[in-house]
């Protein structure tokens, strides 16, 4: 439903991209089960990076930070089946969520910031940028524009996102490549 990008896993006290301390690059993801499972945001995880690789640095570690003790042990599972399905140790580290720290404005929505028409027509929509930000329509067009999602289900959502008819051609465009 809504993706914001930050910092977490640290000990330092409000950390900035310039001073990150301890924390990594995260994702903060809310999404809806009755609409996708934690199980295949985890598929999802797995696919989108090797896991194989051991990061260079916390900052940008390739981890899952779990809620409670049913999304630490689905976590657990699958770096399990990762491991046995790669025939390779998995560095992926799975850790206790802990404070979430936001990362600047111009961090957020990155995709949809490299499309500077549909970013204006958002930003039309949602003045205030920490509005923009936990938008879902933002959020949608952001993946679609990221390259996830399929022409099929923008078809069926389009309508839903709020765009000019412009802004609908031009994601169109873009979905279709």
């Amino acid at each position: 439903m809504r993706t914001r990008v930050g910092y977490s896993g640290g000990t330092t006290a409000n950390p900035t991209y310039l001073d990150i301390g301890d924390h990594a690059e995260t994702i903060q993801l809310d999404f809806d089960p009755q609409r996708i499972s934690y199980a295949d945001l985890l598929e999802v995880y797995w696919a989108a990076h090797d896991p194989t690789v051991k990061s260079f640095s916390t900052q940008y570690m390739a981890a899952i930070y779990y809620h409670d003790q049913a999304q630490r042990a689905l976590a657990e599972q699958t770096k399990a089946a990762e491991a046995q399905k790669r025939g390779q140790q998995i560095h992926s580290e799975i850790r206790p969520a802990s404070t979430f720290y936001l990362a600047e404005d111009y961090h957020q929505k990155y995709h949809l910031r490299s499309r500077s028409s549909l970013f204006k027509e958002m930003a039309h929509h949602y003045p205030q940028v920490a509005d923009l930000i936990r938008s879902t329509a933002v959020a949608r067009l952001n993946g679609y524009i990221g390259g996830y999602g399929s022409l099929a289900a923008l078809e069926q959502e389009i309508d839903s996102l709020g765009l000019s008819p412009a802004g609908r051609a031009e994601l169109l465009s873009i979905v279709k490549g």
